[in-house]
């Protein structure tokens, strides 16, 4: 981990997987706006593990450009680990986080450092106030996401705030203290509590590529999200078991009285459904618990989330030694 330096105020991480389409057209917009800050900055592109031309270009624009440091996982870790990677080695005082798809406009920056300054929060979150680029498909999916995060994890949660926000060097440190090691950022960041601001853009289309961010991502996201920063999937399945129980009590009343009538149930379709629903009551509870225990084990493991097989700024450190 790299220690904070005072001679670098604003480090802006990049996380990088096959973006070999987009990293020209990234930096072509970041530069201009970094440069016109007039503040000392570092640009951490995280690749991880790509294995397309990204890393060949990352090599060829950081000798173009001295400020951007390039970071090579050893393999592919997911979004959430190569942000952590960045966070673990930035050097700012203040910290960004942003993908380098473009649909996230780097020009917001610049007045998200003022946000931080003037306000004197510790956390900007960068809010789309402005989806159409977006599918329907995609709109409904993040607003039904959100709305259950809020409803779940609690009202510190920042509807349509992604991954995109400024960090003060506090938050920063707060964040790599924790020993979560599957954490969603998006989640993590407004539970600390820390005062903060919004700063509302609109969301563009990619520039170029295709999303690194598919259903079954979305979905590993999602449960991740659940089962990380909320009780209610376990409390959930205690409901359903305490209503299987209720209900299975029900029939057995229902089944001594029609006995005690005289009334005989032909047939088996009901000894069927009724087996059925408390099957599947039983399986959805065991997946939620399986979920929560798989947590507990892999955090018992200690094992790493990302491991770095290169840093510009150490290699260079080196040569200069």
């Amino acid at each position: 981990m790299q220690p904070a330096s005072s001679d670098v105020e604003l480090s802006v991480v990049v996380p990088v997987f096959n973006e070999e389409a987009v990293l020209p057209l990234m930096i072509d917009r970041l530069r201009p706006v970094l440069d016109g800050l007039e503040s000392t900055y570092e640009v951490l592109a995280v690749d991880d593990g790509s294995t397309d031309a990204s890393p060949v270009i990352l090599q060829r624009l950081r000798r173009q450009w001295p400020a951007l440091r390039v970071l090579r996982l050893r393999a592919n870790s997911g979004h959430q680990a190569a942000i952590s990677a960045g966070l673990a080695r930035a050097r700012g005082d203040y910290v960004v986080t942003i993908d380098a798809d473009l649909q996230d406009p780097p020009e917001t920056i610049a007045q998200m450092l003022q946000v931080a300054r003037d306000e004197k929060v510790d956390v900007v979150y960068g809010v789309r106030s402005d989806r159409r680029t977006d599918t329907v498909f995609k709109r409904g999916t993040a607003g039904a996401y959100y709305r259950l995060m809020r409803a779940l994890a609690g009202k510190k949660v920042v509807d349509q705030a992604g991954d995109f926000r400024m960090m003060s060097r506090a938050t920063v440190e707060a964040v790599n203290a924790l020993p979560e090691q599957h954490r969603v950022l998006r989640l993590v960041v407004p539970t600390l509590g820390f005062p903060s601001a919004r700063v509302e853009y609109e969301r563009a289309v990619r520039a170029a590529g295709d999303s690194k961010y598919p259903l079954r991502k979305m979905i590993a996201l999602s449960v991740d999200s659940l089962t990380g920063h909320s009780m209610a999937p376990l409390r959930l399945a205690t409901w359903c078991g305490l209503c299987g129980g209720l209900a299975a009590l029900g029939v057995l009343c229902y089944a001594l009285i029609a006995r005690a009538l005289g009334h005989v149930i032909a047939g088996w379709t009901s000894t069927v459904v009724v087996v059925a629903a408390v099957g599947a009551v039983q399986l959805l509870c065991l997946g939620v618990l399986g979920e929560y225990v798989g947590r507990m084990y892999t955090m018992m493991q200690g094992r790493p989330t990302y491991y770095v097989a290169y840093d510009s700024l150490e290699s260079h450190e080196q040569v200069n030694s």
